[in-house]
């Protein structure tokens, strides 16, 4: 069974010009990624969180659409 699950993430340079992706897979389990390049920090992000859903299961997920005034 195939399912997509959205996991927030943040990507960033650090000062020594690499760059690095972090996401919250659940509280107490979460994933590093880095490289090159943007795409490749998330490239090794989607790799380590790969990983822990195998360890882990997938994260519960609730989705809202809401409307705003």
């Amino acid at each position: 069974m195939t399912r997509a699950v959205h996991i927030p993430c943040t990507v960033e340079p650090d000062q020594d010009g690499a760059w690095c992706a972090h996401a919250q897979l659940r509280p107490g389990a979460g994933a590093n990624g880095e490289g090159d390049s943007r795409e490749a920090a998330i490239a090794d992000l989607r790799q380590a969180l790969d990983g822990l859903t195998v360890e882990f299961g997938p994260p519960e997920e609730l989705t809202l659409t809401i409307d705003t005034a």
